[in-house]
């Protein structure tokens, strides 16, 4: 567990029962619902980040230009030139 072998995890139990004695199911709690809390606020703060990276990344979708569209419409074979008159030089 951890990567401790049981003595050593023998040895934190020992330690944590010679620090803290009778009170060491109070602490345990302590820790417990602060561990808890802890989670909690980390999962808030990861929560936050996802909805600004959502936001960022439909905003960037919006700046793109759409993709065109395809028509079916038999007047426009061509692509769509700019009506502007031929330039013809003078003889």
């Amino acid at each position: 567990m951890f990567g401790l072998s049981p003595f050593e995890l023998a040895a934190i139990g020992v330690i944590a029962v010679v620090l803290f004695g009778g009170n060491l199911p109070e602490v345990a709690r302590k820790f417990g619902s602060t561990y808890s809390q802890f989670r909690r606020s980390l999962q808030d703060v990861q929560q936050q980040f996802r909805q600004v990276q959502d936001e960022a990344s439909r905003a960037m979708s919006m700046d793109t230009p759409p993709a065109k569209s395809t028509s079916y419409d038999d007047d426009e074979d061509e692509p769509n030139e700019p009506s502007a008159p031929k330039f013809t030089p003078p003889e």
